[in-house]
């Protein structure tokens, strides 16, 4: 998607429908009925400025750090934090594609794990680009839990790259699998995980973990977002290369 648009012009035009169905059926007579539809399209629309990439407040939602939602966020952004989550099941049973891939030794990359057998098996450790999905409380006991929150289709910043790597190298010292996840495992997931493999010492540099990203996971798709924040990280990371089993 474009570099400007992305969520926002898509979550902008789900806005402008609801409201169009508002006066719809407010001009039919039925105002009560028509107030519900009033309500999305006014969250839609503070959503889709939330996450226009100079404002970029994924915090917005509310999620906190051990991925749940308080009680607030889950009545006032209801009309949002449902419907993707049935959204991103129903298009994964369409795809058919895989809830995760296994990148290299111990590092997977995939989509939201809605239930426990969705997710890499090892107990796996648990990075999450998402600011929109829940943690699942099942997973409270594995092997550790990092959320990075990024809207779709935006970018972590380079320092949350980097804080998501030093926290996966860690884990990984420790032989513990990681599992990157966003709602798909296609952008801010891959984003996440190509810095890894280039501080792991699988690949070279980015560009170089991507297309090995892609070879195991065909649908990924980075955008321009992505790949400046992953420019930014190979100038200005901390971390450094290690290597596997050395």
């Amino acid at each position: 998607m474009a570099m400007g648009i992305g969520i926002s012009g898509l979550i902008a035009l789900k806005a402008l429908t609801f409201f169009s169905i508002f006066i719809f059926i407010k001009n039919l007579g039925f105002t009560k009925l028509s107030l519900p539809f009033l309500y999305t399209s006014l969250i839609s629309l503070l959503i889709s400025l939330a996450s226009l990439p100079f404002i970029n407040l994924p915090i917005l939602l509310g999620k906190s750090p051990d991925g749940s939602f308080p009680i607030w966020s889950k009545l006032m952004f209801a009309p949002y934090i449902y419907s993707v989550r049935v959204f991103c099941m129903l298009r994964r049973w369409f795809s058919g594609e895989e809830s995760y891939t296994l990148v290299c030794d111990g590092v997977y990359v995939g989509g939201w794990p809605s239930n426990k057998e969705k997710l890499p098996p090892g107990n796996p450790a648990i990075v999450d680009c998402t600011c929109e999905f829940p943690r699942i409380s099942d997973f409270a006991g594995l092997g550790g839990y990092l959320n990075v929150p990024t809207w779709d289709t935006r970018s972590p910043q380079p320092a949350e790259i980097e804080n998501a790597v030093k926290w996966s190298l860690r884990k990984r010292s420790l032989n513990k699998p990681v599992f990157i996840h966003c709602a798909y495992g296609h952008g801010r997931s891959v984003c996440v995980t190509c810095a890894l493999l280039v501080a792991l010492g699988v690949a070279e540099d980015w560009k170089a973990a991507e297309k090995m990203i892609k070879e195991k996971r065909p649908y990924i798709r980075m955008n321009a977002l992505h790949r400046k924040a992953l420019e930014e990280w190979s100038k200005d990371r901390l971390s450094s290369p290690i290597y596997p089993n050395k």
